[in-house]
């Protein structure tokens, strides 16, 4: 049996919020060159726009939209324009998200440093913790819901949520929030999942570890970071985005219709399996 069909998601209306730039926009450049439609969503208007252009120049069929997915009349209307340029919405990446703030990785590259941010729990303010809160989980849901008004009408959709290897694995040095905030989409894909599923809409999560985005304030950029963080993964090496492009393509093609409730954990060996 030829299974390339399988994965065949051309003809897709596609939308990712936090797509300029890091997972989000690797997600919508591999679902593009693959034939989808794709509607990238994100705050930064002036990098959003410089992607949306290079996609376009490159032959996709890409737009952008600018959208705060704390702002859910904003996001509603992004998501709702994109079904109707398309006629329909097949895939939605909840993907938006902030960086912790105070103790994301100070604590963490690195046998020979302290496993635990020491004050990041006082440090911690009101403002800080609802933003991360806000985004990495309101966001989610926000998206979910206006994704899923779409897709129940046609009895067809998938959702893909980013969560974090953060979601199930506790490290002293990631800020509270965001481990709050990634648990609970986690747990929120798992019942969406269950109320969606009977509509033929499948909601599974990736669980990225340390990848290379801009997240934390681009740390991950730092060679010293990323040399400290590879000595305690088994590949030895730190995730790029284009790493996870072939999940993203497996998740939203016809290949994972008998996937949902899933959280694939991927992070170099030291974390791959799926959480069910």
């Amino acid at each position: 049996m030829n299974v390339s069909s399988r994965f065949d998601v051309s003809g897709y209306g596609v939308i990712v919020t936090g797509g300029a730039s890091g997972l989000g926009l690797a997600y919508g450049e591999v679902l593009a060159a693959h034939g989808a439609r794709v509607t990238l969503i994100d705050l930064d208007a002036e990098t959003l726009g410089a992607h949306t252009g290079r996609l376009v120049g490159e032959g996709l069929n890409v737009r952008g939209a600018v959208a705060d997915v704390t702002d859910h009349a904003a996001l509603d209307r992004a998501i709702d324009e994109a079904a109707q340029e398309y006629g329909r919405l097949d895939v939605a990446f909840a993907n938006a998200g902030i960086d912790p703030g105070v103790g994301f990785v100070g604590a963490w590259a690195g046998a020979t440093r302290p496993r635990v941010a020491e004050g990041a729990i006082e440090r911690y303010t009101d403002e800080r913790w609802n933003r991360v809160i806000d985004i990495n989980l309101g966001g989610v849901f926000a998206t979910v819901r206006a994704a899923a008004r779409h897709m129940r009408p046609r009895g067809f959709g998938r959702i893909i949520v980013t969560t974090s290897l953060a979601a199930t694995t506790v490290e002293g040095a990631i800020g509270s929030a965001y481990l709050a905030a990634k648990a609970g989409a986690r747990h929120f894909m798992h019942a969406a999942a269950l109320e969606l599923a009977a509509d033929g809409i499948t909601v599974n999560a990736i669980a990225p570890g340390f990848f290379v985005t801009n997240i934390g304030g681009g740390h991950a950029h730092q060679p010293e970071v990323q040399a400290a963080i590879s000595k305690d993964i088994p590949m030895h090496r730190v995730g790029r985005p284009d790493d996870i492009k072939a999940l993203a393509l497996f998740l939203a093609a016809p290949a994972s219709e008998y996937i949902t409730g899933q959280e694939i954990v991927i992070d170099g060996g030291w974390g791959l399996g799926v959480a069910d």
